[in-house]
């Protein structure tokens, strides 16, 4: 892997406005299952990783992506449909080949979540190969 010019501190963020979809009602997937109305933990961690993906994208040679690798959240806050929410990640600095970030997550009152979060870059050939072994 060629030297990559990351920075610690070097940030990027992702939007969204909580429609239905991004609600853990909307997770549900048997009668039995019932959550609430409100953004979804799931939601949250996915705009976390893109905001993180955000920082390494200009870093990225072609042929390569970066994928998460571990994450350690907390959702302390409920956030309703029509709010906006907001992640940002934090180049903290490598860890080996990976690179570690911290994330935050907030909708118009405030904070709604933090944490940790690993990624590594990869070649998107090799990952599509070895997802491919794994079909039956």
């Amino acid at each position: 892997m060629s030297e990559r010019t990351i920075s610690v501190g070097d940030t990027a963020e992702a939007e969204l406005t909580v429609a239905y979809s991004d609600t853990a009602a909307a997770l549900s997937i048997a009668n039995e299952d019932s959550f609430p109305e409100v953004f979804a933990t799931a939601r949250m961690v996915a705009i976390m990783e893109l905001a993180a993906a955000r920082v390494l994208r200009p870093h990225l040679m072609q042929g390569e992506l970066s994928v998460g690798v571990s994450l350690d959240v907390r959702h302390t806050a409920a956030t309703p449909v029509g709010c906006e929410v907001k992640a940002v990640a934090t180049y903290l600095g490598p860890e080996g080949e990976l690179f570690r970030f911290k994330v935050e997550a907030f909708d118009d009152a405030g904070p709604i979540g933090e944490g940790g979060h690993v990624r590594a870059i990869i070649a998107t050939e090799r990952l599509l190969a070895g997802a491919a072994k794994r079909k039956r």
